[in-house]
């Protein structure tokens, strides 16, 4: 078995969706505008305004994705986490995280940002793991959200 953490492809797009609406979905949430918004144009609402998506394949298939999206300020908020249930429990969000750093610290990015639920138990262990720290509440198109949290870098 081989996993690779490769950047996004055109190829990717029905497992970057399929990957997104399994999480979302299946954590009792609604997909909301902001999601269809950037699971179906991920070029034009990431890609083309200096974002980046990661995809970890194994054996050829993608089973995890995770996105940077540029913000104002130089920092990049870290979305669209997701790892197929068949390959949960590899370590793959941990892996899919250091892309994500190792890329916005080469940008000479100032700090990670993301936005979560406090349901979502695993993730936020992840971020707690790897120096994320909790920020008040901040505005954010996502009902869902109830936990905010950056990295310097």
């Amino acid at each position: 078995m081989s996993i690779e953490i490769l950047p996004y492809r055109p190829d990717h797009a029905a497992a970057w969706i399929a990957l997104n609406e399994f999480w979302i979905l299946g954590g009792g949430y609604a997909i909301e505008a902001k999601d269809r918004l950037v699971l179906d144009d991920p070029d034009g609402a990431i890609l083309s305004k200096g974002g980046v998506i990661f995809i970890a394949e194994r054996d050829g298939e993608a089973i995890g994705c995770c996105s940077l999206m540029l913000m104002p300020d130089g920092g990049y908020e870290v979305g669209k986490m997701a790892v197929a249930a068949d390959a949960q429990g590899l370590g793959l969000g941990g892996r899919l995280l250091e892309a994500c750093e190792a890329h916005a610290r080469t940008a000479g990015a100032p700090r990670l940002y993301l936005e979560t639920n406090s349901a979502q138990t695993h993730a936020i262990a992840l971020y707690d793991r790897f120096g994320f720290l909790d920020l008040p509440p901040q505005p954010t198109p996502y009902a869902r959200c109830n936990v905010w949290m950056e990295k310097r870098l």
